[in-house]
């Protein structure tokens, strides 16, 4: 079993700020993702709100910080991580290519998107139902498409589909966007996007091969209803992928991982990075931030512990 001084789950860019920070105070660093570094940024296509950059590229910019984290001696292995022991002065990292020890923990491993869980969304899945424009979208030129949802995500998106589809339906469950201002306005002057609004999708539907359209039924006055279209982008919010560390008491009841203003959570020795923690934003910029005081922090604890050994010798 290999010995680090930290390890840390999830390579998004809270996770890499993290192995950054701590790498560059001289502790040893391990990041372990399942997937290549970057997470959701590999899946965007233009961001437009990260200091510095006018916009830039999702996967151009997890490239560039995955470069930094790294740039100090930080490791980087994939692995599925099932289980954290806590030992006190030192954790033990189950995952499913062998176990890890480290000192100190940083937990970044992130969202995952949430499901419809209607009828048709998993059969669909790949034939017709995305949950990334970006991945699938060039499927879909000059074709209609729908999306679901009415936060950030769903109107980013759509206004990406909306420059390769025919027409893009976005389908809201209330009568009002909560994405930004700005995204709001710049879908509602795109005149190949059109909302359907107090609707809830019912059904994803299809000739058993691909989607052909939903069924969707109207929450204010009951009326049902079907639309015809090719491919279906969900984005109904985000579930945190805490499944792992459910055991260690860290997180609330929806599974966010609740922390203090120095990203420790309630074990000694485990921090939490970005979109896993239970908090109101969830950005790249936020992330970054809380990576920079969780890997200062992980070395300020460590500096503890070797304290209390002197101690005590």
């Amino acid at each position: 079993m290999k010995n680090y001084d930290v390890i840390v789950i999830g390579a998004g860019p809270g996770g890499m700020t993290g192995a950054l920070y701590a790498s560059r105070a001289n502790l040893s660093v391990l990041m372990l993702d399942r997937g290549i570094y970057g997470g959701q940024m590999n899946n965007t296509a233009a961001i437009e709100n990260y200091p510095g950059f006018k916009s830039v590229l999702g996967p151009d910019l997890a490239k560039d910080m995955y470069d930094g984290a790294t740039q100090f001696g930080a490791e980087f292995a994939y692995g599925s991580v099932d289980s954290i022991e806590d030992h006190g002065d030192h954790k033990v990292v189950k995952t499913d290519d062998g176990d890890y020890s480290a000192k100190a923990v940083l937990i970044a491993t992130g969202s995952e998107y949430k499901k419809l869980g209607v009828p048709g969304e998993d059969n669909y899945g790949g034939r017709g139902v995305s949950y990334c424009a970006v991945c699938d979208g060039a499927f879909f030129k000059n074709r209609d498409v729908i999306v679901v949802g009415g936060g950030d995500s769903a109107i980013e998106e759509g206004i990406y589909l909306a420059g390769l589809a025919s027409k893009v339906t976005i389908v809201v469950r209330r009568d009002q966007l909560r994405a930004q201002k700005i995204l709001q306005d710049r879908a509602f002057a795109n005149d190949k996007i059109e909302f359907v609004w107090n609707t809830n999708v019912t059904e994803i539907q299809g000739d058993k091969m691909k989607v052909t359209g939903v069924a969707t039924h109207n929450n204010q006055t009951g009326e049902t209803g079907h639309l015809d279209a090719s491919g279906v982008f969900i984005y109904v919010g985000t579930l945190p992928m805490t499944t792992a560390f459910t055991d260690l008491g860290i997180t609330d009841d929806a599974g966010w991982i609740k922390t203090d203003d120095h990203m420790a959570t309630a074990v000694p020795g485990i921090f939490a990075i970005g979109d896993v923690r239970q908090k109101d934003l969830r950005q790249i910029t936020t992330a970054v931030g809380e990576g920079g005081t969780a890997g200062q922090a992980a070395f300020n604890y460590l500096e503890t512990l070797k304290a209390q050994a002197s101690s005590e010798a």
